[in-house]
């Protein structure tokens, strides 16, 4: 502060200092300076003067500047101070402007400094990259001064920010700023920024842009907020406007959904402020964006169905329908309707449901009708409903009908009660007001639009002119009516009830032969036409003279011939008698040369700055642009070439009629194919199916014979056993081959028997060895030590035995079991084999009777799979027997391991060999016993019992003398 007091102090001194030296001043002290606190005085100073001396700190400062910006960014404050100076520098001031009263000066000023500062790329990327300072003093200056930077120059500032790296997805967090003040200044950037740039529209969006917009949109109150929703909704419009990716977005995300509460507006008649209406004008012009007619249909339809599914479209109806809302509100609301309904049916049919809160209550369209024909209505608000009524038309043959059935004579309400639309429409039609006679003549052309059966239909009307007058056809009165031209006096432009009953005639005649005819039959018709037609009129009358050939043209080219004095011939003829080919060729081109033509064609909502540019309608310059040319070669044609061309389009009817006979015919067998198609594959479905069934049928009838068959064997090998095996053969009960392996096991054990008595033979000896060598000496202490260490061994070894016996009882034990189980499973078996027997007998039966089939299978399946699970626990039973078995002869081994034990230290002991006979003898007997329960088991036992039976009486005899053996020791 202080060195800024010195500056302009030696400003004021001396009038030598002028304003750009102390300028020049500053910025060498904020170069050269190499205190912080000097530059950022400087930078303060250079601020205070930016504003009254635009060009000269711009000038000398901005290099400066921008030198600051990259050097001293640790420092906040000096940074806010040059972001500000420079926006000062590049914004173009209103208050400014004013002052100077130099506004083209002061924005081509502004662009210039931006054009300066955007030259190096790298400016606006540091720009950037300070915007994710979270320092409010830095962030609000950039965002400002970025905005301003985007209005100077837009596209330049654009494109530099769409190829900076994360350049907008800088800027998109500046929505997430708990500072409203920078989130509502971020939402003026992001505006300038989309604007008119679809790549950075694309990115905007995809970076959650609508979610948090809308979140904006509904803390501040919906339509009730401020002018931060105004600025949101703007931002929306941006990114959707003309922007099909982000319209697709802005569906699939489902935010159509959430625009619903924007609308709840209740019925109030006060609390319309100014910022609600702006809100509520954006939002309904939001919903037009995302149906507007000139997006892609297949889009359009989409965001309709969603709008009605969402009861956005409801929502809209009850504005459209409550009272209190303001006019400019209803008038787009009208507008917005037309947009959600148009070409959509279930939309369109149910708008027709919807009533206006009356008494007795009314349809809406005949409410809007009402205000459409009445001349004390806004012009705007008149248009909006003739476009509304055009887009309940549109692509809507059931709405056309409807409109049309209530001119009819067989549904007008005889009391005359209520209004109905046609009703309206015709006195509309012939009121004195000449832009509700258009209006009701372009509504009235729209319940015809490419549909003939309307066209034939509306021929049938017929209006009371005057009491004791005979009613005349709806289409005659439009003739007498154009045929009297401006002798009525009627409010508003001379020509445009005459160029609305014109566009209805040439909308009603055109592809439709009958109207034609009808036309025709009127005889005056002609010539007025040919008198219009060759008169030499103003300016405003060329267009009438325009649709009045067109209209002629009509005539010729969809007549029949049915008359006989008005062929196309005789026409053709009267044309180029009375006006001249190359007259009335001229006279045609009227329409498409004028000037509220094209305007009329671009669009098709009728938008006019005031009632006397209402001439032309949307659709009608279609039919214009269609008809145009086949009839300027239909005038030209001559009689030879018409007959050839009616022959060729009869010989082409008929040739239609063949295609289209056939093609129906076609259509019909592809019908039929397409069901005896689907009937074939059923069929083979259900043929695959059956033929799955029966192949698994047979297949089960096949393992059920083949475990017949095993049962059958095994029963006979039983019987055949059963004399000498019974025993045995009721403790296997299964299969032969678990018989066999249980056989295999006996074996065993007696193969490890034989083994364990040539073991003990094998002992035997030795001990008669160490009877001969052992010496009488023995130490009787140490005798006594290995008499008691035997005694213990001799013991364990009793002990082990004991265990063996009790195993082989057990194992006695469920041998019994399994005889016993054995005996039932015979029974079944036999059962089984009875039922097996039955099904074999009756086999050929059941080829032709499935369902007898399905139950006897069905009960042989129960039986399998009972047997199944008995064969499952005989299985684990069996494998227990094993594991017994096993036990039994780790116990075997264990023995033998003892006896080796034994060996060795039966040398050294007397006592020994006396229990080690003993041992021996008690094992004799014992496996004995095992022979005998061999036998029990039904085993047969080889010729060893005389060997068995001779150790046994030499054993005893040993027993018998146990003196001499002492004796001999």
């Amino acid at each position: 502060m202080n060195f800024l007091r010195g500056v302009m102090g030696g400003q004021s001194a001396g009038p030598q200092h002028t304003e750009a030296e102390t300028i020049q001043k500053l910025c060498d002290r904020v170069a050269s300076s190499t205190l912080l606190d000097d530059r950022r005085n400087a930078v303060r100073a250079l601020k205070s003067l930016s504003k009254k001396y635009r060009l000269e700190v711009g000038i000398q400062a901005m290099e400066h500047l921008i030198h600051v910006l990259q050097t001293d960014r640790s420092d906040s404050e000096i940074i806010g101070y040059a972001l500000d100076t420079l926006y000062n520098i590049i914004s173009n001031d209103e208050e400014e402007e004013v002052e100077e009263n130099s506004t083209r000066q002061s924005e081509d000023l502004g662009s210039q400094f931006t054009e300066i500062f955007i030259k190096q790329q790298e400016n606006v990327t540091l720009l950037l990259s300070l915007l994710e300072e979270f320092d409010f003093h830095v962030r609000w200056p950039g965002v400002k001064l970025l905005t301003s930077l985007l209005k100077q120059l837009g596209p330049q500032v654009q494109q530099i920010i769409l190829v900076s790296p994360m350049g907008v997805s800088r800027l998109m967090d500046l929505l997430a700023d708990s500072r409203e003040v920078i989130r509502n200044d971020g939402v003026l950037l992001l505006q300038a920024l989309t604007r008119s740039n679809g790549a950075i529209q694309k990115i905007v969006a995809f970076e959650n842009a609508f979610e948090r917009l809308l979140d904006i949109i509904s803390e501040e109150g919906n339509s009730d907020g401020g002018i931060v929703v105004e600025d949101c909704l703007i931002l929306l419009q941006n990114l959707l406007k003309n922007n099909n990716s982000n319209q697709n977005f802005f569906k699939e995300g489902s935010y159509i959904q959430r625009m619903k509460p924007w609308f709840e507006v209740g019925d109030e008649n006060s609390g319309w402020s100014a910022q609600k209406v702006t809100n509520l004008h954006l939002m309904l012009q939001l919903v037009r964006v995302l149906v507007s007619p000139t997006n892609p249909p297949g889009a359009t339809s989409s965001c309709q169905k969603a709008m009605f599914q969402c009861g956005l479209l409801q929502q809209l109806c009850t504005i459209l329908m409550a009272t209190g809302v303001p006019a400019d509100i209803l008038t787009e609301t009208i507008n917005t309707v037309s947009e959600v309904i148009r070409g959509y049916q279930v939309n369109q049919d149910y708008f027709a449901s919807v009533n206006a809160p009356s008494n007795p209550p009314r349809p809406a369209i005949v409410v809007l009708l009402m205000s459409m024909v009445n001349e004390r209505q806004p012009f705007v608000l008149r248009c909006a409903v003739l476009y509304c009524f055009q887009c309940f038309l549109y692509k809507n043959q059931k709405g056309q009908g409807e409109i049309v059935s209530t001119l009819l004579p067989s549904t007008i309400d005889a009391t005359g009660n209520s209004v109905s639309a046609g009703q309206l429409l015709c006195g509309g039609l012939f009121s004195t007001d000449s832009l509700s006679n258009w209006c009701a003549a372009v509504a009235l052309a729209h319940a015809l639009q490419e549909n003939a059966t309307q066209k034939e239909q509306l021929l049938r009307v017929q209006l009371a002119t005057s009491i004791g007058n005979p009613p005349v056809s709806l289409l005659q009165q439009c003739t007498n009516i154009l045929s009297q031209g401006d002798k009525i006096d009627r409010r508003g432009s001379k020509i445009q009830t005459r160029v609305g009953l014109l566009m209805l005639l040439c909308t009603w005649l055109s592809n439709c032969p009958i109207a034609v005819t009808h036309f025709l039959h009127n005889s005056a018709n002609v010539p007025f036409l040919t008198g219009q037609i060759a008169e030499n009129l103003g300016e405003e009358e060329q267009l009438v003279q325009g649709l009045c050939a067109l209209l002629l043209g009509i005539s010729i080219y969809f007549n029949d011939n049915s008359l006989e004095s008005y062929k196309k011939e005789k026409l053709k003829q009267l044309i180029e008698k009375r006006i001249g080919k190359e007259n009335f060729i001229e006279k045609l081109g009227f329409i498409s040369k004028h000037e509220l033509y094209s305007r009329a064609s671009q669009k098709p909502q009728p938008n006019f700055p005031s009632p006397e540019y209402m001439i032309f309608d949307h659709e009608f310059t279609k039919l214009v642009k269609e008809l145009e040319g086949v009839i300027t070669k239909a005038i030209y044609k001559s009689s030879e070439e018409d007959k050839k061309e009616e022959e060729v389009k009869k010989t082409l009817e008929q040739h239609d009629n063949i295609v289209t006979h056939y093609k129906n015919m076609i259509r019909e067998q592809d019908l039929q194919l397409e069901e005896l198609k689907q009937q074939v594959s059923t069929l083979k479905c259900q043929n695959e199916q059956l033929q799955t069934a029966v192949t698994q049928q047979v297949s089960q009838i096949q393992q059920h014979k083949d475990q017949y068959n095993l049962l059958k064997i095994q029963l006979g090998k039983d019987n055949q056993h059963q004399g000498s095996y019974s025993e045995g053969a009721q403790m296997n009960g299964v299969q032969p081959e678990e018989i066999g392996r249980l056989r295999e096991e006996i074996e065993e054990l007696k193969n490890n028997q034989e083994l364990l008595q040539s073991k003990l033979t094998e002992k035997d000896s030795v001990i008669e060895n160490l009877k001969s060598s052992q010496t009488s000496g023995t130490n009787e202490q140490s005798s006594a030590i290995v008499s008691a260490r035997d005694s213990e061994q001799v013991a364990e070894l009793k002990q082990e035995l004991a265990t063996l016996k009790s195993q082989l009882n057990s194992q006695s034990v469920e041998i019994t079991k399994l005889q016993t189980e054995k005996q039932e499973l015979l029974q079944k078996t036999e059962v089984f084999a009875k039922s097996v027997e039955v099904q074999g007998e009756t086999e050929t039966v059941i080829a032709t009777k499935t369902t007898d089939v399905e139950g006897r299978l069905s009960a042989l399946l129960q039986e399998t799979k009972e047997l199944k699970n008995e064969i499952k626990a005989l299985s684990e039973e069996r494998t227990a027997i094993k594991e017994q078995l096993d036990s039994s002869n780790s116990t075997i081994a264990i023995l033998q391991t003892e006896k080796d034990k034994l060996e060795l230290e039966i040398t050294d002991s007397k006592k020994e060999q006396d229990d080690l006979l003993v041992l021996l003898a008690d094992q004799d007997q014992k496996i004995l016993s095992l022979k005998n329960k061999l036998k029990d088991l039904g085993h047969p036992v080889e010729e060893e019992d005389e060997l068995e039976s001779g150790d046994q009486e030499d054993e005893d005899d040993e027993s018998e003398d146990p003196g001499k053996d002492l004796d001999h020791i």
